[in-house]
């Protein structure tokens, strides 16, 4: 009987003893505000990199395109110059914080396929103790008007970094913020000759999860050189009269990627008046000829397929007829590996990931490290 008590007691005390030894959920750790001493740099004092044409008038200081395009492109380019894509701002400081405030000319902060952190985000990176870009933070735009901590606690000393603008929105105004006592230098756009990449919504940066892992991106990091970005989603289309703008840049490189928005008598039609009509104002600059990326489910889609091959024939045709004119320094990057060829490198079968466009850089970079020698 004493034993059948005892045991009773037992039972009725353990739901008790397993509720007090269960582990307590950790409580999230407090996101550290703005200061309101906070000092604010505005980035139009010092410039961004990945912005052209100098000091030609513009509608609005982001936009890719000085104002006079607009008179000469599609409507629809016109309008995507107006996104940021490829701009990057650079600073020192030893701030152990560092804030952004940031207003976003559009309301739709991101895409079906394509988050706010690639569509609207601001997104860091700084050199290490070797001098390599390495990511910091990003923040999630859930408003036209950003107000955020990008980063804090941050390990001591002075730091270069680099800040992405969006690429699927515009910028009106963008501020880098750090503590009062603080030191803080913006930096000035390198004077380095740009690689300029003209191409499609793949160039333009659909469906990258942050702006720094656009291919064109990353290759400015590995080249450690500025990039232009001219990727209008829907409208690369070897336009003249976006080849009469290129012309007026002092380019590195120039790449030409805009076969996924081209049909194959169009690529046949305008490929080699453009890399000519380049060729008039860049008498010896490398000019690099892209195939399209096949969509990652070509392989079991027929239709697709031919469209990729008929394509990239139409392409090595120009290719080998330029070559036959001796244009000289062209140079001819495949597309049947650029996400790789396992079928894993986009998430709508055309766009890349992150994967996809991490493999996109491995394959331009040997061809662009070779044509800027």
């Amino acid at each position: 009987m004493k034993t059948s008590i005892a045991l009773l007691a037992f039972l009725l005390c353990v739901p008790a003893f397993a509720q007090t030894a269960a582990p307590k959920t950790p409580a999230r750790p407090k996101v550290p505000a703005i200061p309101a001493d906070a000092q604010w740099h505005d980035v139009t004092t010092w410039g961004v990199e990945g912005r052209g044409w100098g000091d030609q008038e513009r509608k609005r200081w982001f936009d890719r395109f000085p104002a006079k395009a607009e008179k000469t492109v599609t409507p629809a380019v016109w309008n995507l110059s107006r996104d940021s894509a490829g701009m990057m701002v650079r600073f020192k400081t030893d701030a152990k914080s560092i804030y952004t405030r940031y207003d976003l000319s559009k309301a739709n902060l991101a895409l079906p396929a394509m988050p706010a952190t690639g569509v609207s985000g601001l997104d860091l990176y700084a050199r290490d103790d070797k001098g390599q870009w390495r990511w910091v933070a990003c923040p999630k735009p859930d408003k036209q008007h950003v107000e955020t901590v990008l980063i804090s606690d941050l390990a001591p000393g002075e730091h270069e970094f680099a800040a992405y603008l969006p690429l699927y929105n515009g910028i009106e105004k963008l501020e880098i913020g750090v503590p009062k006592e603080a030191k803080f230098k913006g930096l000035q756009p390198r004077s380095e000759k740009p690689v300029v990449f003209y191409g499609t919504s793949i160039t333009h940066g659909a469906n990258a999860s942050r702006p720094g892992m656009v291919h064109t991106a990353i290759l400015g990091r590995r080249l450690d050189r500025p990039v232009i970005n001219l990727g209008f989603s829907g409208n690369g289309r070897m336009d003249a009269a976006v080849g009469d703008l290129i012309n007026e840049l002092d380019a590195a490189a120039i790449v030409i990627d805009c076969l996924p928005n081209m049909q194959p008598a169009d690529v046949s039609a305008k490929c080699v008046p453009l890399v000519r009509q380049i060729r008039v104002k860049h008498a010896n600059t490398p000019i690099i000829l892209v195939e399209d990326r096949r969509f990652t489910n070509s392989w079991i889609t027929p239709g697709k397929a031919k469209f990729h091959d008929d394509n990239h024939a139409a392409l090595k045709k120009a290719f080998e007829q330029l070559q036959a004119e001796k244009v000289p320094n062209l140079s001819y990057i495949s597309g049947d590996a650029l996400y790789g060829t396992d079928a894993e490198g986009a998430n709508d079968a055309s766009h890349a990931t992150d994967l996809g466009f991490m493999r996109q850089a491995d394959v331009f970079e040997p061809v662009l490290r070779a044509a800027l020698k």
